[in-house]
């Protein structure tokens, strides 16, 4: 079900409940019988929580306000070498 906004010219805004793609561009005011137009709004959707929302807001800051680099990133590490001294004879890829 989704929720349609309506605009009558007499009581102003309300909002009718019908299933998706079932709305008319018209509804009859249920306060004083009248035709109301439509109102086309934007979906209600809800704000996702956690990592997804982080990645959104910075997805959508970056499309503006681009980050700065102020030099190279560093590569990537090598892993510290083996505290064991048997480990230093093995074979290496």
């Amino acid at each position: 079900m989704a929720i349609y906004q309506y605009r009558c010219a007499e009581c102003g805004p309300f909002d009718v409940s019908r299933p998706i793609g079932t709305a008319g561009s018209s509804e009859t005011c249920a306060s004083c019988g009248a035709e109301a137009s439509r109102v086309f709004t934007p979906p209600r959707v809800g704000r996702a929580s956690g990592s997804l929302g982080r990645a959104l807001e910075a997805q959508e800051a970056s499309a503006h306000e681009p980050r700065v680099v102020r030099r190279v990133p560093e590569g990537p590490r090598r892993p510290a070498a083996p505290a064991d001294p048997r480990h230093r004879r093995l074979p290496r890829p």
